[in-house]
């Protein structure tokens, strides 16, 4: 049953693929937005960067909730339904542009042990968009405002699963001097690079409470 599983989930994120090898054949990566930020704090240890603490402004995002069974499947179906609006699936008809990195937010139980099925998927609108976002063909994504907010974010690399994202979590709330300060039951995954590819640049954002 696991090696069918792995076999199925392998065959969505080949499916993912071509679709972000166009995007990268047809887009240059300066072209591509990266969302924008204040840096308020590097903290670092003997050269190592433990974490950055930034503020992301207010700002309008294309969001589409999943709960599948498991994380891997939600990212890859959200992720695949947001490629669609960006490419053309919207209400202006054109392609809308790359912006990094995608997140997705999830959520734990409140001792922290383990994952809630339900994710949300994100993409920040280009800020030539932000105004008057497109409209999304899919009822299924969501335009939202988030408000400004201050996150924690700490850098690392490979596969997101259930497992790696809640290694990460317990790392960083090891590594805050204060992790009472951020929410404790949501967090955010930042994602770089392409979701099919194995070495994936991504980031745990834990969020500053309001």
């Amino acid at each position: 049953r696991r090696l069918a599983h792995s076999i199925s989930s392998l065959g969505m994120f080949c499916d993912m693929a071509e679709p972000i090898q166009q995007l990268t054949r047809n887009n240059n990566p300066q072209e591509r937005q990266t969302i924008p930020f204040t840096l308020i704090q590097r903290k670092e240890k003997l050269g190592d960067l433990l974490y950055e603490k930034r503020q992301y402004g207010k700002a309008k995002w294309a969001c589409i909730k999943m709960k599948e069974k498991q994380y891997e499947q939600s990212i890859c179906l959200g992720f695949m339904k947001l490629m669609r609006y960006i490419c053309e699936q919207n209400s202006s008809g054109l392609y809308l542009g790359i912006t990094i990195p995608i997140v997705t937010i999830v959520h734990t139980n409140e001792s922290q042990s383990e994952m809630t099925r339900s994710v949300t998927v994100a993409y920040y609108l280009p800020d030539v968009l932000q105004d008057e976002p497109p409209h999304p063909f899919d009822s299924d994504i969501i335009i939202e405002e988030w408000p400004s907010t201050i996150v924690y974010s700490r850098s690392f690399r490979g596969i997101t699963n259930e497992d790696s994202i809640m290694r990460e979590i317990n790392l960083l709330a090891e590594i805050l001097e204060s992790p009472e300060l951020c929410l404790q039951d949501t967090f955010i995954i930042a994602g770089y690079t392409n979701p099919a590819a194995a070495n994936r640049h991504n980031e745990i954002w834990f969020l500053q409470r309001p």
